[in-house]
């Protein structure tokens, strides 16, 4: 470690000769015309003392004179140049903030540019500021929205199961899925400020995923599709509702994909902390396998289907990432799909 410390110092100080060369190239750059009349003055200079075959001891000592005095303007200069450059960079880490201090302007196009900032500046707050309360009122209407339907569609279940009839089922099945999609409107609302809605704890996992089977038992038994289920005996520190959620999601797209066959529900045997939700169904595309957390994305059997949202397994992604949890996807087309979660981690993020 010691033998290394040498050569930290020599990167860094080439690092900071490298910074402060690309500086004064840039400053150099900029007084170009500056530069320039210099050297053309300093050439008018020798001409005439050369014409008028003065001594070369005067000339050289004027020379020395007004170069000593010209370099030690542009130090100054240079100095303030890269004072201000320091101070604008340092201004970068706080450029969301708009109560920002400008160096003090050297002249009326600098001061004239520095407004003009802060003129887009106050604009563009007040766009966001506009853009912000439009989207928490269209929060508010949906989420409003999503809880008032809730009771035409607990109105139309009695109705419908007040008088069994083959066709009442297929409504009573249809209405079960518009449930499940304002399910899907309200989380996805939520989860902007999901931190806020955590409630972190030990749960048991059977309990857990025990709850959405119960959910999704009749669609078990319409569909025909038979339930492996091995007892998990595993506790997870994680949000109930949310991870509820989220096992839901995963067997209803099972058993939207699945017409024959079975879905089997286990611990992995292989990798520790990780719950599997395993079909027989279609499967899923191997080149779609890296897009299906994407928004919006269906994939091949989505576009084929017409159906699919793209909407499910985003939601998934994004809640177990705030819960900290893991989710990956193994499918082969004709074969089923093999979802897992894993839980090895308990520190829940932050939003």
């Amino acid at each position: 470690m010691i033998s290394l410390k040498p050569r930290r110092v020599l990167v860094i100080l080439w690092s900071d000769i490298k910074d402060f060369s690309s500086i004064l190239g840039a400053y150099l750059k900029g007084k170009r015309t500056a530069v320039a009349a210099v050297l053309v003055s300093f050439g008018i200079f020798l001409l005439v003392f050369s014409l008028y075959s003065l001594p070369w001891e005067a000339v050289s000592y004027a020379s020395l004179l007004a170069g000593v005095f010209i370099l030690v303007i542009g130090i100054i200069d240079f100095a303030g140049f890269y004072k201000r450059h320091i101070m604008l960079k340092k201004m970068e880490n706080s450029i969301t903030v708009t109560d920002y201090l400008f160096p003090t302007p050297k002249d009326l196009i600098e001061a004239d540019y520095q407004h003009l900032i802060k003129m887009v500046d106050q604009n563009r707050t007040e766009l966001i500021n506009q853009k912000e309360k439009a989207f928490a009122d269209m929060v508010d209407y949906y989420t409003t929205w999503a809880h008032q339907i809730k009771t035409p569609i607990a109105a139309m279940r009695l109705l419908l199961q007040s008088e069994q009839s083959e066709t009442n089922s297929e409504l009573l099945e249809q209405l079960f899925k518009v449930e499940q999609y304002v399910e899907m409107v309200l989380q996805y609302l939520r989860l902007e400020n999901m931190s806020s809605d955590l409630v972190i704890k030990k749960h048991s996992l059977d309990d857990i995923v025990k709850q959405a089977v119960r959910k999704y038992s009749k669609l078990f038994i319409s569909k025909k599709i038979k339930l492996n289920y091995t007892d998990l005996n595993y506790d997870v520190l994680t949000d109930e509702k949310w991870l509820v959620f989220v096992v839901e999601q995963i067997l209803s797209n099972a058993l939207k994909y699945t017409s024959a066959g079975e879905i089997s529900i286990y611990m992995d045997d292989e990798l520790p902390d990780t719950l599997v939700i395993e079909d027989t169904g279609i499967g899923i595309e191997k080149e779609d396998l890296p897009r299906v957390f994407e928004k919006g994305f269906t994939g091949y059997i989505g576009r084929a289907d017409k159906k699919a949202t793209g909407i499910g397994l985003f939601l998934c992604k994004q809640i177990l990432n705030k819960l900290s949890h893991t989710i990956a996807i193994e499918s082969e087309v004709g074969s089923g799909t093999k979802v897992k979660i894993g839980f090895d981690d308990a520190e829940i993020a932050a939003d």
